[in-house]
């Protein structure tokens, strides 16, 4: 028996291993009969779900299969498995909110902005968080959660999130693009929130998010790659920038649009791309 022979059998064993998985994924795979396809099993978190409103009730039944039907009614979401059916592709991130603390390591930025309660017990510490949500494709949503620990905290924000998504319009409103294509916004927004103020304004193809760094992380979730910014008043507080941010976003919803000026524009709504005046 030479030492070449043992290489072959374990290459013939090779080759028959790969023959079984190939069979094994194309049965998995392959529709039961000619011209059906297999259907994707349900995630297993909503397997169990127990809707307990009547808009969950007809997510669940399949009559609603899309958020911007939701939206685009004006009906409140008052369950998040409601956005986890219909938005499986949504993308979640925490915001940098607090601060860390330290003699070396002070000053630098977290996701976690912890405060204290002087008690006769000792300090009673919590942490508050904001966490964001959106599909990359018109759709976002923020929400802030606090708790006695970092987890519970996250849980808050990621559930407050999925219950404020709302649509946004995007399209190219720059004088120096006009390539009618929705990488940016329609026209500029500005909103207030405390002494923080935000101007974005509509920028041409690949500049960029030219924007603070957490309000770029919600725009490119909401499907915006180009704006320019201005901001006044005290930005370091981070929750005043975010709400300020995201009224800025509503603000695209709030204003009604001409056919011309659509056309011009390239301007879209939502996933979609529908355009509602009837606001």
């Amino acid at each position: 028996m030479t030492a070449e022979q043992p290489k072959k059998e374990t290459a013939e064993i090779k080759e028959e291993a790969k023959e079984e998985t190939l069979a094994i994924t194309s049965v998995l795979t392959a529709p039961e009969e000619p011209g059906e396809e297999m259907v994707k099993a349900p995630p297993t978190h909503l397997e169990s779900w127990n809707p307990k409103t009547d808009l969950g009730m007809k997510v669940k039944r399949g009559e609603i299969r899309s958020i911007s039907e939701i939206l685009d009614n004006g009906k409140k979401i008052m369950e998040p498995q409601i956005v986890d059916a219909l938005m499986p592709n949504a993308e979640t991130d925490l915001l940098l909110m607090g601060q860390a603390k330290g003699k070396f390591g002070g000053g630098q930025r977290r996701a976690f902005k912890q405060t204290q309660k002087k008690t006769m017990e000792g300090n009673k510490p919590k942490f508050s968080t904001c966490a964001i949500i959106g599909n990359k494709n018109g759709i976002i949503g923020a929400g802030f959660g606090k708790a006695k620990e970092t987890i519970p905290a996250r849980e808050k924000a990621i559930t407050n999130s999925k219950l404020n998504i709302i649509k946004i319009r995007r399209g190219c409103g720059s004088w120096e693009c006009g390539c009618k294509t929705p990488h940016s916004i329609p026209f500029a927004v500005e909103a207030k929130s405390g002494s923080v103020i935000i101007r974005i304004m509509p920028a041409p193809k690949g500049q960029g998010l030219c924007i603070q760094k957490e309000c770029k992380k919600i725009l490119a979730l909401a499907g915006i790659r180009d704006v320019y910014s201005k901001t006044y008043g005290k930005t370091k507080t981070r929750t005043n920038l975010v709400l300020a941010c995201m009224a800025a976003l509503r603000q695209l919803m709030a204003v009604k649009m001409k056919p011309q000026e659509v056309e011009a524009t390239g301007m879209i709504e939502g996933e979609t791309g529908e355009i509602r005046n009837d606001k």
